[in-house]
C-alpha cells in the first residue's frame, strides 16, 4: 500500500509543477501590476515605475520565460515566492492567510464526510420512510442552493438568533474580538465566531455525500452477496455494515478527491461574507490587484489541497478495496 501511494504522490507533485508552471504564465501574461502603479496619485513616471516593478521581481521589460526561470529559481533556491507590487513578501502574506484558512475549513471537512455519510448510511436502511424523505429532500435542496446564498442565509439566521435572545452569541463576521486577554474568556470568543462559518459550510457540504452514499448502499443492499451473507445466518443490518456498506463507500471515497477542493472553493465565497482574511478572499484580491506572484501562489495552493484530497481518497480505497492492495 505505502508503494503504491507513494507512486501516486509522486504523479501529483509533477501535476502540481505542471499547473502551477502553466499558471503562472497565464499570469504574467495576463496579469499588468505596471498600469496599476501608473495611476497612483501623484502619477509617477514610467521610469519610476518600471525601476520599482524590477525591484520586486516583476520585470515588465523580461520575457514571460525569462520571468518565469528568475520566479522558479528563487522557489528552488530560497523557497522565496516573490513579492506583491505593493512591496509585501508572498511568504510572510500566503503564511498568515493559510492557517486561518485551514482552521476555518478542517472541522468543516471532517463535519462534512462523517455527517454526510452517516446520514446516507441511516436514509438507505429507511428507504422512502419519513426520515429519508426528510434528509434526501434536504440533501437535494443544499446542493442545487448556490453557497453564496446559502451562506448569507444562515448568516441571517445567526443574526435573527442573536436579536431574538437580546444579547451577541454569535459573530457573523471577523476571526476574534480584537484586544481579548488569553485565557478562557479569548477560547469562548474564537467558538463564538468560529461557530457560523463552520456550520454553514458543513450545512451546503455534506448533501452530496448523503446522496451518494444513499444511492451506492441501496444498490448494494440486494446484491447477491449480501443475500449470502443473509442466508447464512445474519440479519439484515448486519449484512448491511458487514459487507454492503463496505463495497458501497469505495465509490465514496474516491470522491474525496474532489469534494476537498470543493469545499475550499466554496470557502472562497465563505471568507468574503463571513470577513475572514484566509486564502481565498486573498486570491481574489490577488487578480484585482493585478497581484502576478500571489494569484501563482494560490493556484500552486488549490493544486496541493486537490493532491492531498485525492492522496485521501486512494488512501481511503486501499482500505476499504482490497484489490488495490493487490494491484
Amino acid at each position: 500500500m505505502l508503494r503504491y501511494l507513494a507512486k501516486r504522490g509522486i504523479t501529483y507533485v509533477f501535476m502540481i509543477f505542471l499547473t502551477t508552471s502553466a499558471g503562472y504564465f497565464l499570469a504574467v501574461s495576463s496579469l499588468k501590476p505596471a498600469l496599476l502603479e501608473q495611476e497612483r496619485i501623484p502619477r509617477p513616471t514610467p521610469e519610476q515605475v518600471a525601476n520599482s516593478m524590477r525591484l520586486k521581481g516583476l520585470d515588465p521589460d523580461l520575457s514571460p520565460w525569462e520571468r518565469y526561470v528568475e520566479w522558479l529559481t528563487a522557489i528552488v533556491t530560497r523557497w522565496d515566492w516573490g513579492r506583491s507590487p505593493n512591496g509585501a513578501f508572498i511568504n510572510a502574506e500566503f503564511g498568515d492567510r493559510v492557517w486561518i484558512s485551514t482552521r476555518l475549513f478542517l472541522a468543516s471537512i471532517i463535519l462534512t464526510l462523517v455527517i454526510g455519510v452517516a446520514l446516507g448510511v441511516y436514509s438507505a436502511a429507511r428507504q422512502y420512510k419519513f426520515q429519508d424523505r426528510v434528509i434526501t429532500s434536504y440533501s437535494y435542496l443544499a446542493y442545487i442552493v448556490p453557497a453564496p446564498i446559502a451562506y448569507f442565509l444562515v448568516q441571517l439566521g445567526a443574526i435573527n438568533i442573536n436579536e431574538t435572545v437580546g444579547e451577541r452569541i454569535f459573530f457573523v463576521t471577523g476571526i476574534s474580538t480584537p484586544g481579548m486577554e488569553p485565557g478562557w474568556a479569548q477560547f469562548i470568543d474564537m467558538l463564538a465566531h468560529y461557530a457560523v462559518p463552520t456550520v454553514a459550510i458543513t450545512l451546503v457540504g455534506w448533501g452530496s455525500y448523503q446522496i451518494a452514499q444513499r444511492q451506492y448502499l441501496l444498490d448494494n443492499v440486494n446484491a447477491d452477496f449480501v443475500r449470502t451473507a443473509r442466508a447464512k445466518g445474519l440479519t439484515r443490518n448486519q449484512a448491511i455494515s458487514r459487507h454492503a456498506l463496505r463495497v458501497s463507500f469505495i465509490p465514496v471515497a474516491q470522491s474525496i478527491a474532489f469534494t476537498i477542493p470543493a469545499i475550499f472553493a466554496g470557502g472562497f465565497f465563505a471568507e468574503k461574507i463571513f470577513a475572514w482574511p484566509g486564502v481565498g478572499s486573498w486570491s481574489i484580491d490577488a487578480i484585482s490587484l493585478q497581484d502576478v506572484n500571489a494569484a501563482t501562489a494560490t493556484l500552486a495552493y488549490g493544486s496541493v489541497i486537490f493532491a492531498l484530497g485525492a492522496i485521501l481518497a486512494d488512501f481511503a480505497t486501499t482500505l476499504v478495496d482490497p484489490r488495490v492492495r493487490v494491484q
